[in-house]
């Protein structure tokens, strides 16, 4: 018998879980860096110059060796409820976002070496990075149901991500309670305030006492380490002798770039190529420029964020690290105070989507038991300093950070599909 599947995609990371008719749940083994396994991959796409696309560490690893050959495409699931975007050019052929989706899924489906069915429980935030409106969030759901369709999962019911990761905290439980459920993903950031225990699930009436999510996630707080440490070291807010032979500060939107791993790849082309190296030439710091011109020419994008992940990953463990990238030449020192100053606006939006599932939901923070914080940036020690202010420092919770949601996806599967 087929097991029961749960799929978190996400922005930057995807998990696939199965569960058995028994509730038993467990999150498939993928193939991970140099033959090792990994429970989540990176959703990326690589597509080389010749032969098939390679999804999550396959590509990478494929991307890395091929020394930035081929074009490396990532953050599709931010796409989804954009209007504007519908396809893009690959070598020499159109895909469209779904096709793009279609092929990550294909390729998960493949490397978990086991019969998956056509039903899943996908999850979805609460609101898709970029909609404004319900137009906007039906037109996300509906393309990836149609890539979803085209992987081979013909019968899908999407789960809020917040919900899901609520399964995976009511799994310990043998009692009810109420919990806030904080569940942090790389582009946007959700909160669900629920009653959970053994005896109730999210269909339950009055199981879900309110909603809320904001579009911001990992990837803002990746940004806020680029604009404090590397876009000064790689010319911002310098000057440069334009034709005319007046100093003009160097172009801000060449910045502005650098913040999002998936936008660098737009500065790879001849005007901009050309403007960086006039730039250069009459720059009061060359060295800098050559630094962001290096990273431009040599598709150092994701090595630099790679650093800037492993410099956020090193401030939620100890109180100073260093962001260091040999290829750039940056060494450059940070510390869990400046971080936490960095990221102030997004822990401001966080506050004010607490603050609104709260009224909404007629509570206070006494009445909640628990928040259960989740996702990579709940390792952050300022995002759970701020939740902790508010309900205290022993109700907070957490675990399974990058895998709770595919877990309870996988657990509501079991309870929506089993006989």
């Amino acid at each position: 018998m087929l097991a029961h599947v749960g799929i978190d995609f996400g922005t930057t990371n995807t998990a696939l879980a199965l569960a058995s008719d028994d509730g038993a749940v467990a999150l498939a083994d993928l193939p991970g860096f140099t033959g090792a396994l990994a429970k989540t991959w990176r959703t990326v796409l690589h597509f080389a110059p010749e032969g098939k696309p390679l999804a999550g560490a396959p590509a990478i690893e494929r991307y890395v060796r091929g020394q930035g050959e081929g074009r490396l495409v990532q953050s599709i699931k931010s796409y989804l409820a954009s209007a504007s975007f519908s396809r893009t050019m690959i070598n020499g052929r159109f895909w469209t976002l779904e096709m793009l989706i279609a092929s990550y899924l294909r390729e998960l489906r493949q490397a978990i070496r086991e019969p998956l069915g056509e039903r899943a429980v996908v999850g979805r935030p609460v609101r898709y990075w970029g909609a404004a409106d319900a137009d906007d969030d039906a037109r996300a759901v509906s393309r990836m149901r149609t890539a979803l369709a085209d992987a081979g999962f013909t019968d899908v019911v999407f789960e809020l991500e917040p919900i899901a990761a609520a399964l995976r905290y009511a799994a310990r439980l043998d009692h009810q309670e109420v919990i806030l459920v904080a569940d942090f993903g790389g582009g946007t950031s959700d909160f669900s305030l629920l009653r959970v225990g053994p005896d109730l699930a999210p269909g339950d009436a009055g199981a879900i006492l309110a909603t809320g999510g904001v579009a911001l996630g990992g990837d803002s707080f990746d940004a806020r380490i680029i604009d404090a440490l590397v876009a000064p070291s790689l010319g911002r807010d310098t000057t440069y002798r334009d034709t005319f032979g007046a100093a003009t500060p160097v172009p801000h939107w060449l910045f502005s770039r650098l913040r999002r791993w998936h936008h660098l790849s737009f500065l790879k082309d001849a005007a901009t190529i050309e403007l960086l190296e006039h730039i250069q030439h009459g720059s009061s710091v060359p060295e800098r420029i050559e630094r962001l011109l290096r990273l431009v020419q040599e598709d150092l994008g994701l090595p630099l964020h790679q650093a800037v992940e492993r410099c956020k990953v090193a401030l939620s463990l100890s109180e100073q690290a260093r962001l260091v990238q040999d290829d750039l030449s940056l060494n450059e020192e940070a510390s869990r105070p400046a971080f936490a100053r960095w990221v102030t606006p997004e822990l401001d939006a966080i506050d004010g989507v607490v603050t609104d599932v709260l009224a909404r939901a007629g509570a206070t923070p006494t009445d909640v038991d628990t928040v259960f914080a989740t996702g990579g940036s709940a390792l952050v020690p300022a995002v759970r300093a701020r939740l902790a202010a508010r309900f205290g420092d022993k109700k907070m919770a957490g675990g399974d950070e990058l895998t709770s949601v595919a877990w309870g996806l996988a657990a509501r599967a079991q309870q929506l599909f089993s006989p």
